[in-house]
């Protein structure tokens, strides 16, 4: 019988998809840590305890805050996404946490034409005059859910269901064909 630590390996939502690059413009797979919902519980201090516990502020909605390695996303309507550390056990007093690190695949786009491939897929401005770095938002990709946060002024995080990885590639590779084919 073949050992079940020598067989099942975690894979990456992209293995064998990225990264890609197209001209100037590239998408890679990234691996976020872990990725943990913290939905505020009515009466508590959520953003003294995160500020506490994992030294960033808690974001106001449609803003992020932290940096590569440990962020904090504004993630719906009294949701926020903690991204890259695992969460300090004292967030429990202050929040309902919940793990969803399996359930989501995080891509990076980034050079210059980046919001040009976005524009093409999502029916939101971001434009950087508009969408500053830390913007985020919950909108969707061609047809998918998705959440897009403005990292610099060519660097964009998306991230879809894992289910969506290989469409999301797809999508975004040919968007990034079109607009290369434009220059």
């Amino acid at each position: 019988m073949a050992d079940p630590a020598a067989v099942l390996k975690p894979l990456s939502p992209f293995a064998g998809l990225l990264p890609s690059t197209v001209g100037n413009i590239t998408l890679s797979g990234v691996h976020a840590g872990h990725l943990t919902l913290l939905a505020p519980l009515r009466g508590k201090d959520l953003a003294a305890a995160l500020k506490s516990a994992h030294g960033m502020a808690l974001p106001a909605a449609g803003r992020s805050t932290g940096k590569d390695g440990a962020r904090a996303i504004w993630f719906g309507h009294a949701h926020i996404l903690l991204m890259g550390p695992v969460p300090d056990p004292s967030l429990a007093a202050h929040a309902a946490v919940t793990d969803i690190s399996d359930g989501w695949a995080v891509a990076r786009l980034e050079g210059a034409g980046a919001a040009d491939v976005l524009a093409r897929l999502v029916p939101i401005d971001l434009r950087a005059g508009h969408f500053k770095r830390g913007h985020t938002a919950r909108t969707e990709l061609a047809h998918m859910h998705a959440s897009i946060t403005r990292l610099g002024e060519t660097a964009f995080q998306i991230m879809v269901f894992r289910s969506m990885a290989r469409t999301m590639s797809h999508d975004l590779v040919t968007a990034m064909e079109g607009v290369a084919a434009r220059a």
